[in-house]
This record gives structure tokens, sequence and C-alpha cells, in this order.
């Protein structure tokens, strides 16, 4: 079993930085592609119940976001960030690191090494 799961989007440059920081560190890694493989509404409940982060700042605000006439005040319990992204699995900020009961947004870059060594 690998140490950390990554939620990873091979677009993102910041994703693919916390991978590159997970291997410079030698932390094995389960990459999970979660715009390929979305996560459901449990497993999104089970990652914000170990997030470090607000429930909020799992999803991006971004041009989509707002192309669709979604509202920010709209998500900011667990429960509404869940469906949301259930719904626009593309909005979920990556990457997401996941350590046993310990998850966090790696927003900003700094915060990933930290994380992998802990």
């Amino acid at each position: 079993m690998a140490d950390v799961t990554v939620l990873h989007n091979p677009n993102c440059s910041t994703s693919r930085h916390a991978l590159d920081e997970a291997g410079a560190a030698g932390v094995d890694v389960d990459v999970v592609q979660y715009l390929k493989a979305p996560l459901d509404r449990d497993a999104l409940l089970d990652l914000m119940g170990k997030l470090e982060d607000p429930p909020a700042d799992l999803f991006r605000k971004d041009g989509y976001f707002k192309d669709q006439g979604l509202d920010e005040a709209h998500y900011t319990t667990a429960e509404a960030v869940a469906d949301l992204l259930v719904a626009h699995p593309r909005l979920m900020q990556r990457p997401v690191l996941v350590r046993g009961d310990r998850a966090i947004i790696g927003r900003p870059k700094d915060r990933v090494p930290a994380f992998l060594a802990g």
C-alpha cells in the first residue's frame, strides 16, 4: 500500500510538481486521476473529513465555475461541496494529498514537502 494518495490532474503543473516532490522524497504514491475516476459523494465527504483545509477550499472558483452560474456562497458545507464536485469533478482543486487520516490541498506548492515528510 502506498504511503500517500495523490488526487492528480496530469494537465496541472502544480499537480505534477507534487508527484515530482514525492519521487524526490522517496515517498510511495498511489496516483488517482480524479477526472478519469471521479470520487463519489461518500468518498468526497470522507476526504473532507480528513482535510486540514475548509471544505470550500476544495473547489476551484475559476472561469468554468462562473460560466456555470454558480455562487460560492452556496458551497460552504462539506455536503454542498460534495454535491458540487459530483456534478462538476473538474472543479476539484489539485493536487490533493492523503496520508492516513490527514489530507491537504497541495497549493501553494510549498505545503507539499512538509506533508510528505510527516
